[in-house]
């Protein structure tokens, strides 16, 4: 099993590292094709090159974007329903325990598991012995829930958010019943390529709902920082009553891998530089 996971992985890395290259040629592709339709000249960094790097260009109109990576990691979603296993920091404090017990209601499909002794190594590998989709696992700070952590199997990504302003359901007035039914989801403001990436790591955790699901869960992003909220709604006349059922929290996205949460190694896709001059004007979602 060893052997296999390590074979794959492997195989994973390779179609990986030739996305760059497949990337450049359909780039310059693109310029020649833009170029003809235009009737301009070709830029100056394509008359200059090569007779063998001109021949590997080999202009093809219909060419088509190539795959990447990610369109292996989330192959399954929206066919297979998600199975995701939650679980926290090792000993955690009662306030984190009731809001992962939260958070497992939040997801669909989901089961939590007591950290106890286990080393993260071990509780990745029951994930794929048991065909487990997403690990999410949680952290705090002071008894606060601060730190939110969700990889995708069996590969990665691996995505790491700050938590902030977490209520918990017992926290909020007159909150609603819990709903069992698979929510609707709302994605406000995820107008990068970033931001189209962590809604895909987010979206791709829950299934797809039927038609009269009266259950909702927002994520709205304002200033990189996402709002979730969940609700639940009744169609009275002409107007919709909404209420709420918690939990409440804002999360940050900070850092995304490329691998699973085990792996230390792994390379890092995208990195938050909060401590740079141009921080406080730059939005990345």
């Amino acid at each position: 099993m060893i052997r296999r996971n390590t074979r794959l992985r492997r195989e994973y890395l390779y179609k990986k590292s030739l996305e760059s290259k497949e990337r450049t040629i359909y780039d310059r592709k693109q310029q020649i094709k833009d170029a003809v339709e235009q009737g301009k000249r070709l830029p100056t960094e394509l008359r200059d090159m090569d007779k063998s790097a001109k021949e590997d260009l080999g202009y093809d109109q219909a060419q088509e974007a190539p795959s990447t990576h990610e369109d292996d990691e989330y192959a399954r979603g929206g066919v297979f329903d998600p199975k995701i296993l939650i679980t926290t920091s090792r000993d955690p404090s009662s306030r984190l325990q009731q809001f992962s017990k939260e958070m497992r209601l939040v997801f669909p499909n989901s089961q939590r598991i007591n950290r106890g002794g286990h080393v993260m190594k071990e509780i990745v590998d029951a994930c794929r012995a048991n065909e487990v989709t997403d690990l999410i696992v949680l952290h705090e700070h002071r008894g606060q829930p601060d730190g939110m952590i969700v990889s995708h199997f069996p590969y990665g990504p691996t995505c790491y958010f700050s938590l902030h302003n977490v209520v918990l359901r017992h926290d909020i007035k007159d909150q609603g019943t819990v709903s069992e039914a698979f929510p609707h989801l709302i994605f406000e403001n995820f107008n990068s390529k970033l931001g189209a990436r962590i809604t895909n790591i987010l979206k791709f955790l829950f299934p797809v709902p039927k038609d009269d699901t009266k259950r909702v869960m927002t994520f709205s992003n304002d200033n990189d920082y996402i709002s979730y909220r969940h609700h639940v709604y009744v169609k009275a006349a002409n107007q919709v009553e909404l209420a709420e059922v918690g939990p409440r929290f804002e999360m940050r996205p900070y850092e995304i891998r490329l691998g699973t949460v085990d792996l230390t190694d792994a390379d890092v896709e995208w990195q938050l530089s909060a401590f740079t001059r141009t921080a406080a004007k730059r939005q990345e979602l």
